[in-house]
């Protein structure tokens, strides 16, 4: 069973949380960071991207990097910008958008910010649905590392609870501690402080009753806190269990309140085929059909759009093509990779071939046409999104899903709350 506890949370004064909260460190480059927080002292960005504080063209894996994320956050914490709870409490985080997923209607997912035991993820209590690189977890490592603290958390799904429902349902009516519009993408965010001794309870004994919880994103922030905190426990000669650095920071979404967006691939040529040539090979798998120059998406799963010299095209995977009972190999993700990316195209590692590239659903389809158009491209496939059930039970499987498979969106924004180790 799922075992969290409430934590002392390092945050922003609420007249500052503007000026300091930030976008996840992984979501843009070293110079769009630069760009975002300008001539903002107070950003996230000088902590969750230190290289900023350096000349362009500063590696973010320069050892002067780590050492520079520790004295903003040093500073940061001195100058009052950010101030440590007196009370371990839990916090309620709620985002609000407006997403063509959820057909442009204003959606609100509420998630419990809350301390997860790093043991469970090594018991496999959290489970993962993605492999991770031994180089991104020993970067993320190095920056717990340095702070001592989970600068930023990480994205975490649960089983639907009636009980949490209602208690997030209870503060939600209340006046949140944060309440603000993201200037990037317009998305809405509030957060409550849970300081009521009884709310903690519940929270605690609700998620104990859980077999399990899923990461929906972060699997190497999630993977370095469980290695960080693992060897935290090694170095103390007294070490108990129930040290802070057993625990690490996730915000905690009902399954079901989850948007996942479509996660698109663009190539660089079809491999020494025409485009004749290559929607006529298709056919031994899809049933193939124009749909003309307006951007067409899939309708359905195990239907693809794709985007060929100018031309939107559906294509429908034929029966006896992918097994039903395969969870791993019926997803679209897999049987786009296997009949499309590898049989024809040759494009057999989708995390190292440098022919194709990736495009999250939030950029839309009119990003893969530009891409196309634009000559840098030959080619674009739009995906069926995945479900979070079907996430679920690859993960309860044991099994992993193909790189490149999910795209979850509004992503958490950084710099609410942070968690420290000690």
């Amino acid at each position: 069973m799922a075992i969290v506890k409430p934590f002392r949370g390092v945050r922003p004064p609420k007249d500052l949380v503007e000026e300091v909260e930030s976008r996840p460190y992984d979501v843009l480059d070293s110079e769009e960071a630069r760009a975002e927080a300008g001539t903002n002292e107070k950003s996230l960005y000088h902590i969750i991207k230190p290289e900023i504080n350096f000349e362009p063209g500063t590696s973010e894996y320069d050892p002067r990097v780590y050492e520079e994320a520790a004295r903003q956050f040093k500073m940061f914490q001195e100058k009052g910008w950010l101030v440590q709870d007196e009370k371990e409490q839990y916090y309620i985080y709620a985002q609000t958008s407006c997403l063509p997923a959820n057909g442009n209607k204003e959606k609100t997912q509420y998630g419990i910010v809350v301390g997860a035991y790093s043991g469970d993820y090594q018991k496999g209590v959290i489970k993962k649905h993605e492999l991770t690189r031994a180089d991104k977890e020993e970067d993320r490592m190095k920056h717990v590392r340095v702070n001592d603290a989970n600068i930023e958390p990480v994205f975490f799904a649960y089983p639907d609870n009636e009980v949490l429902l209602t208690l997030i349902e209870k503060y939600a009516k209340t006046k949140p501690e944060y309440d603000f519009t993201a200037p990037i993408d317009g998305f809405g965010h509030k957060l409550w402080c849970v300081s009521d001794d009884e709310d903690i309870r519940t929270i605690t004994e609700e998620f104990g009753k859980m077999p399990s919880l899923y990461i929906a994103d972060g699997h190497h922030r999630s993977a370095a806190a469980a290695l960080v905190g693992t060897e935290k426990a090694k170095q103390n000669p007294n070490h108990r269990g129930d040290e802070e650095y057993n625990y690490f920071m996730a915000v905690c979404f009902p399954a079901s309140q989850l948007t996942i967006l479509d996660y698109n691939r663009v190539v660089k040529d079809l491999n020494g085929m025409t485009s004749e040539e290559f929607i006529e090979r298709l056919k031994k798998n899809f049933t193939v059909e124009a749909k003309g120059k307006e951007e067409y998406r899939a309708q359905e799963m195990h239907e693809f759009s794709m985007y060929l010299d100018g031309i939107w095209y559906s294509l429908k995977a034929k029966k006896g093509t992918y097994d039903e009972n395969d969870p791993i190999g019926v997803l679209d993700v897999s049987i786009s990779s296997r009949l499309i990316l590898d049989e024809l195209l040759g494009i057999k590692d989708l995390r190292r071939d440098k022919r194709i590239d990736f495009v999250g659903g939030l950029r839309g389809l009119g990003e893969l046409k530009r891409r196309v158009d634009s000559g840098e491209m030959k080619m674009a496939l739009a995906l069926y999104p995945v479900t979070m059930k079907q996430i679920m039970d690859i993960a309860d499987s044991g099994n992993i899903m193909p790189p490149k498979a999910t795209w979850f969106e509004p992503k958490l924004r950084s710099g609410l709350v942070i968690h420290k180790l000690s």
